[in-house]
């Protein structure tokens, strides 16, 4: 017998090298099985950062991990949402086919903190943070149930600052 289908997410920002993989990661991991999450970039990285595997690490979150990739193929293939992290990505975003719902959670991206080490880690723990609630928020809707036009409120919805 087969289980519900899974709800697939794309997550995207420009270098596939931070924010997108720990994204990818966290729904994984806490999605327990509803939702497949992968991740790409618009210029993918050389390599995925380090504090954003060790900011995992330190949080339990299992990263299997990829190194940093292009849309390349992934634009063709059947997402149930996309979601961008950083606005460059947001504006760079292609035409997915089946309309996908489209959301946009923009976040600074840590790997452009300078200073010390324990800044960087900071800059990664509070981005790992936003991910996490967000993607908390996320996992509480009831998407089976909701049409189409809700879901899209209420994805787009979670990625808004709040007051």
């Amino acid at each position: 017998m087969k289980g519900p289908r899974r709800f697939r997410v794309l997550f995207l920002c420009t270098g596939n090298s931070a924010r997108s993989q720990m994204a990818e990661a966290l729904l994984n991991a806490k999605g327990k099985g509803r939702f497949q999450a992968e991740s790409a970039g618009s210029q993918p990285a050389a390599h995925v950062n380090r504090y954003a595997i060790e900011t995992l690490q330190a949080h339990d979150i299992p990263w299997a991990g990829h190194p940093p990739r292009s849309l390349a193929g992934l634009e063709r293939e059947p997402w149930d949402c996309v979601i961008t992290v950083c606005d460059r990505a947001k504006q760079s975003c292609p035409i997915f086919p089946g309309q996908p719902l489209l959301a946009h959670w923009g976040m600074s991206d840590p790997a452009e903190v300078v200073g010390d080490e324990a800044r960087k880690r900071a800059a990664f723990r509070d981005a790992f943070l936003l991910l996490n609630r967000r993607i908390d928020l996320l996992l509480a809707l009831p998407l089976d149930k909701l049409e189409r036009r809700a879901a899209q409120v209420e994805i787009t919805d979670i990625g808004r600052p709040t007051p």
